[in-house]
């Protein structure tokens, strides 16, 4: 039953509630001779493939403010986290990390950090229209999370290119446990829809095993994504940081993480799907089996040596070896390991 589910998936790329929760629940079950989990792999290694090829695509990141506004109860850049090392890189560090990543092959830039009001529009399109000046050939990605519309407009017509603001989950109600009551699942919802409207690239996601996440809302994150059909989605395992209410928390299953990369896979073919950091954290060949699981694309970190261990979203993470962007050439021969072959162009979504 559960393999003719992945079969059905894998050709009409879509499924019901009910058919998502029973293929999420039988995941570890097995079928001629196969784990369902296993099969899902497999199917969306397959997938990818047809579309994308073995090409892994690299996005350069720069992770450039950990001060953030807001207080999300499970990230440890919050605001209440008072034991956060704090630091901003200036327009100048920003423009001198895209300079060596360029030299270094990559064609994306994602400028990420917390909701930092430092950062206006202002500067913010200044950084992106001096990025694009310098290297038109490139796409540059922003991740600082809910601005105004005419903020992303701003931002959209001084020249980037994707946008990524992860919704975290699609229950109003877990919302409401991962977050302060100040902050608004319906505002997060329509920021994503105002991005697609501006023809912004853009990416959702989730995080595995949150506290409070069930099964259902796993199926339900699955629906959401097939209607808003974003071009890039990211998930990850939930991991506590310990200056955090969720900071005794158990973390998420790498396990599941990996089954749902390929469910993603399969729903949405043509999507751009990181194998993340945090997959990476909790397991020594998490991105690697991300990679075999049907994702392809790699974030190495561009950010200055010496902010990097100060981005601490939370406890652990990994930053420095191969994480870091000087050792390419050692995450280049991990990803070969798997029969795929990361590329330096940027990668851009396909449309099916």
């Amino acid at each position: 039953m559960t393999e003719d589910l992945l079969e059905k998936l894998k050709t009409e790329k879509a499924l019901t509630r009910e058919e998502y929760l029973l293929l999420i629940r039988n995941r570890e079950e097995t079928g001629n001779g196969e784990r369902i989990s296993d099969r899902a792999a497999e199917l969306a290694a397959c997938v990818r493939d047809e579309i994308y090829g073995k090409k892994v695509y690299i996005r350069g990141l720069i992770e450039f403010t950990n001060y953030c506004k807001n207080n999300c109860y499970y990230c440890g850049i919050r605001a209440g986290n008072a034991k956060a090392e704090r630091y901003r890189l200036m327009p100048d560090e920003i423009l001198s990390c895209a300079d060596s990543g360029y030299e270094l092959g990559f064609r994306t830039f994602v400028l990420q950090g917390g909701e930092d009001p430092y950062y206006t529009d202002e500067i913010l399109t200044s950084i992106v229209r001096k990025i694009k000046e310098k290297y038109p050939d490139c796409a540059v990605t922003l991740s600082v999370g809910e601005r105004p519309y005419e903020s992303y407009k701003k931002l959209k017509e001084a020249g980037a290119d994707r946008y990524l603001l992860r919704h975290e989950t699609v229950n109003r109600k877990h919302y409401a446990k991962l977050h302060p009551e100040e902050m608004s699942w319906e505002h997060r919802m329509q920021c994503l829809r105002d991005l697609k409207e501006l023809g912004f690239q853009t990416g959702a996601g989730f995080m595995v095993g949150s506290p409070g996440q069930t099964e259902e809302d796993l199926a339900d994150e699955l629906l959401f994504l097939r209607e808003l059909r974003p071009e890039m989605v990211g998930i990850g395992p939930f991991i506590p940081h310990q200056d955090t209410p969720f900071g005794s928390r158990e973390q998420g299953s790498a396990k599941l993480t990996l089954f749902l990369l390929s469910l993603i896979r399969l729903t949405l073919p043509d999507v751009l799907l990181p194998a993340t950091t945090a997959l990476g954290t909790i397991d020594p060949m998490g991105r690697e089996k991300g990679i075999l699981s049907g994702a392809n694309v790699l974030m190495p970190n561009l950010s200055p040596v010496n902010v990097r261990g100060k981005y601490l979203l939370y406890d652990n993470k990994i930053c420095t070896g191969e994480e870091a962007a000087q050792c390419i050439e050692c995450l280049k021969r991990r990803i070969e390991k798997t029969g795929c072959t990361i590329v330096t162009d940027r990668g851009d979504h396909k449309v099916l």
